[in-house]
C-alpha cells in the first residue's frame, strides 16, 4: 500500500487538505509533500504561513475561488492540474480545510482519473470541525446533541435543495460553511422552519489565522443583521454554542 507521505512521482498530483490556516495543524504528509514538489496550485483560503513551507523552487499558482470576486473557474483549475502533470511535474493541489468537504476535490479527482493522471488524496482538518474547536465550542456534547449537520450557506438563497423544516427537526446543531454572505437569509429560513429565534449562533471568522475572531448572538440578531459575519466564516447554530469556553484567552 502506498504511504501517503512517500515522495510524489513525476507526473503525479496530490489533492492536499491544508486545514484551517495554522501550519501546525497540517498533517505530516501534507507538510512533507509541500516541501518536496515542483508545483503548488493553491486556493484562496490557504494561508501565507502554509505557503512559506513550500519547496524553495516550487512554482506557486493561485487558483482561488471566492464568491463575488474574480476567480479561476473549476474547469480551468482541473486543466491546469492536468497540464502540469503532463509536463512531468510533481504537483500539490492545496485546498483549505479538507479537499472533499465543500472543496470540489471530487470534481478534480474525477478530472484527473479521466485524463489518466496518477493522484493521491491527503485529507485535511476540515474547518467545520477546527473552527468551533479553536473557538472552544464542542460541535457535539453529550448533554446537547446526538446528531450534527454540515451545510453550505449557498443553499439559503435561490432554489434551495434542502428541506429546512426536516433539517430543524433532525439536527439540533448546524454548522454552515461559507455562511457569511447569507447569514441573515440562513437565520430567516431556520426561524421560518420552526427554530426559535433565541437559538444561539456563533460566527467564527478566519479560524487558525492571526485574524481569527468569534462573535456570539442569536438567530434573531443574525436575521436582523445585528450579528454580522465576515468571510471566511464558519457559523455554528445550536445550544452547543452555550457550552463555549474561550480556552485560548484564559488567564
Amino acid at each position: 500500500m502506498l504511504k501517503l507521505d512517500s515522495p510524489l512521482k513525476a507526473g503525479e498530483v496530490a489533492l492536499v487538505g491544508a486545514g484551517p490556516g495554522d501550519p501546525s495543524l497540517l498533517t505530516f504528509a501534507a507538510h512533507k509533500l509541500l516541501s518536496d514538489c515542483d508545483a503548488i496550485v493553491y486556493d484562496a483560503l490557504v494561508s501565507d504561513d502554509i505557503l512559506a513551507l513550500a519547496a524553495p523552487d516550487a512554482v506557486c499558482i493561485c487558483a482561488g475561488k471566492r464568491g463575488g470576486r474574480p476567480s479561476t473557474n473549476q474547469q480551468d483549475i482541473c486543466q491546469i492540474l492536468i497540464e502540469l502533470a503532463e509536463e512531468n511535474k510533481r504537483v500539490v493541489r492545496l485546498k483549505g480545510g479538507d479537499p472533499f468537504v465543500f472543496g470540489r476535490g471530487g470534481e478534480e479527482m474525477r478530472a484527473l482519473a479521466e485524463a489518466n493522471i496518477p493522484f493521491r488524496i491527503i485529507p485535511g482538518i476540515t474547518s467545520g470541525i477546527a473552527a468551533p474547536a479553536l473557538a472552544g465550542i464542542p460541535v457535539t456534547d453529550r448533554t446537547t446533541n446526538a446528531t450534527l449537520a454540515f451545510l453550505t450557506g449557498h443553499e439559503a438563497s435561490g432554489d434551495s435543495r434542502m428541506d429546512w423544516s426536516a433539517l430543524v427537526k433532525a439536527f439540533p446543531v448546524l454548522v454552515f460553511y461559507m455562511g457569511a454572505k447569507n447569514l441573515s437569509k440562513i437565520a430567516c429560513r431556520l426561524i421560518n422552519a420552526g427554530l426559535s429565534d433565541d437559538t444561539p449562533v456563533a460566527v467564527i471568522h478566519a479560524a487558525g489565522t492571526v485574524d481569527e475572531s468569534c462573535d456570539i448572538g442569536t438567530l434573531k440578531s443574525a436575521e436582523s443583521k445585528q450579528l454580522i459575519a465576515k468571510s471566511p466564516a464558519i457559523v455554528v447554530i445550536g445550544d452547543v454554542v452555550n457550552r463555549r469556553i474561550d480556552w485560548r484567552h484564559q488567564s
